[in-house]
């Protein structure tokens, strides 16, 4: 792994975008955008686990060298607003899990920037799990770290991430699925949307249910209140007549 530059040249300019778009399709962008949210979702109780998609990452000071990953997890990293994940403001952490999103474009890449570079880039750099998913073409990938280098995992299918505990559930030939560590899986906004608006519906279904019950409560409170004054009143008439009310 390549260590950091000793701070001993003048500071340079790090650009905050590299000019290049998020995604090259509508497949793409949903894809990076589904991974990114349900990961922040999953930690959103964890205020050091840091999620960004697109997100400029300059792993060594004093030097323009930088990749973008679609999405990219820090764990150990407070969550917050930045321009581009500069290493050395870090802690020197490295985002350990990287994702990549596939498109007819980038798959075929040749130069910089191609998958073999970045292949490279997360090797040199520290990241622990690399994933690599097309949409297009139903081809999942993913490496895991040993010792320095990042080695290709045999079979995908039914893999745990050992760092965020996400399952992949695959078969060839069909999307992929991935599910929280409590087996809740990844949903799309308009998934999450419509369980809300269920959600929403069910507590104002058992809102009327609890308050029904509360006036039938009430309603048999109240006949028994009448029914035990009407029961005095007459008991108080007996006994103006001379008679017992327990001898009746």
């Amino acid at each position: 792994m390549r260590t950091a530059t000793p701070n001993i040249f003048p500071e340079i300019d790090y650009p905050d975008s590299d000019g290049n778009p998020m995604a090259d399709n509508t497949e793409q962008y949903r894809w990076i955008v589904f991974i990114k949210e349900n990961l922040e979702i999953m930690f959103a109780d964890d205020p050091n686990v840091f999620i960004a998609g697109d997100l400029l990452w300059y792993p060594v000071r004093h030097t323009q060298k930088r990749v973008a990953p679609d999405v990219m997890v820090a764990l150990g990293r407070p969550k917050g607003r930045r321009g581009s994940y500069k290493q050395w403001l870090e802690d020197d952490i490295a985002p350990q899990v990287v994702f990549e999103i596939l498109s007819p474009s980038n798959k075929d890449r040749r130069g910089q920037d191609s998958l073999e570079d970045k292949l490279e880039f997360y090797q040199d750099y520290g990241v622990q799990e690399y994933y690599i998913y097309d949409p297009d073409d139903l081809i999942l990938e993913g490496w895991q770290r040993l010792g320095d280098r990042l080695v290709q995992i045999p079979s995908m299918l039914n893999w745990i991430s050992p760092l965020l505990g996400i399952r992949f559930d695959w078969a060839r030939g069909q999307e992929v699925i991935l599910s929280r560590p409590d087996g809740q899986r990844f949903l799309s906004t308009i998934e999450l949307d419509r369980r809300l608006q269920q959600s929403e519906i069910q507590v104002w279904q058992e809102q009327q249910r609890t308050a029904q019950e509360r006036r039938r409560a009430e309603s048999h409170q109240q006949r028994a209140e009448q029914e035990s004054l009407r029961a005095n009143r007459l008991a108080e008439r007996l006994r103006a007549l001379g008679i017992n009310p327990d001898d009746v």
